[in-house]
């Protein structure tokens, strides 16, 4: 009788197990999707998240422009003067490009021995830290396992090993999962 009840509560959270994270990545997208197109309401279900993402691309072709480029510089250099609003703006802005356009930030992972007989996984995302005295740093950014932030540290270079050959989306994996993820 026994054997049977820890049977069924081990099926119970292997199906745990294999459904939960399915069924939140399916809501979570379904969640963002219904967010995007209610964006632009529309009655038929899916154009407004079509005109959202047109609308974007619209956006990054007109940015793109010559003629159009003096006016979205003019735009953020008026949003940089807002004191509060240049905050928000320029920190969404560096984090996007983190991890789009042509200044990616988490492309060189490396690791760092931290002591004798501790090494830590990270990204590089200054290779040199003169503008603030210090030539010989290098500003790495460690992110936390389950989270969204992470700390950034000024480490000698003769601490920091290249990892060539591994890509940076297994070690962002690895690390943001706390190691349980494998790398590649």
């Amino acid at each position: 009788m026994d054997f049977t009840y820890r049977r069924i509560v081990s099926y119970f959270l292997r199906g745990l197990l294999f459904l939960t994270p399915i069924t939140v990545t399916v809501y979570i997208i379904y969640q963002t999707i219904l967010f995007l197109d209610n964006l632009i309401p529309v009655p038929i279900p899916g154009i407004g998240i079509l005109m959202v993402l047109g609308l974007i691309t619209f956006f990054g072709y007109l940015a793109s422009l010559f003629f159009a480029k003096p006016f979205f510089e003019w735009l953020e250099r008026g949003l940089i003067k807002i004191p509060l609003v240049n905050l928000i703006y320029t920190s969404i802005k560096d984090l996007m490009g983190a991890f789009v356009g042509d200044k990616k930030k988490f492309s060189t992972p490396v690791l760092v021995q931290i002591s004798d007989h501790l090494s830590r996984l990270g990204f590089i995302t200054q290779e040199d830290m003169s503008e603030i005295g210090f030539p010989e740093l290098v500003a790495v950014y460690f992110p936390h396992s389950y989270n969204v932030s992470g700390n950034v540290f000024l480490i000698s270079r003769d601490r920091i090993k290249s990892l060539p050959g591994v890509k940076s989306s297994d070690v962002m994996k690895f690390m943001v999962s706390g190691g349980v993820s494998p790398l590649g």
